[in-house]
């Protein structure tokens, strides 16, 4: 193509190719319809171009937003699994605290039956001491009774030895 067989593209170029075509066709110019035809041909052709364009960048802004949508997924999906962990956790130290709350309990109650086990048998102690200490006075002021008795017998058996 020499210098003057430059081309415009687009829409533009497309018709001043068509202009020229139809022109030198009319003035049986044939250089000057074959430039019209190229300029045509290259109008088309950048058309064909920019719409391959415009169908790449909307397949790769589709792409992009694909892309976006499984980034995103992905995220939503280790937020979702971060808070069950955290829900877990909250379950599982729940259930620590209730299971410690009722060892507590459990203690409690068991200090509490041992106190009072404990108390009774406390009670019991001083109520067999108290029944011993009473059984022992009883038996010394028995035997007090005995030996007093043992000594009047005595001095009668004297006194009767003596007459």
């Amino acid at each position: 193509m020499s210098e003057n067989e430059k081309t415009l593209g687009g829409v533009v170029g497309k018709v001043a190719g068509k202009v020229k075509e139809v022109a030198g066709e009319a003035v049986a110019d044939e250089d000057l319809a074959r430039e019209g035809r190229l300029q045509q041909a290259q109008g088309e052709a950048d058309r064909d171009a920019a719409e391959r364009d415009a169908e790449a960048r909307q397949r790769e802004e589709e792409a992009k937003l694909e892309a976006e949508k499984v980034e995103t997924r992905a995220e939503r999906e280790q937020l979702e699994a971060e808070v069950e962990a955290q829900r877990e956790a909250e379950a599982a130290e729940s259930e620590r605290a209730r299971a410690e709350e009722r060892a507590e309990a459990e203690a409690r109650e068991a200090q509490s039956r041992a106190d009072g086990e404990r108390r009774t048998e406390e009670q019991a102690a001083e109520r067999r001491e108290r029944s011993g200490e009473r059984q022992a006075e009883t038996e010394r002021e028995l035997a007090d009774k005995l030996e007093t008795e043992a000594k009047r017998a005595e001095a009668r058996a004297a006194a009767l030895e003596k007459e």
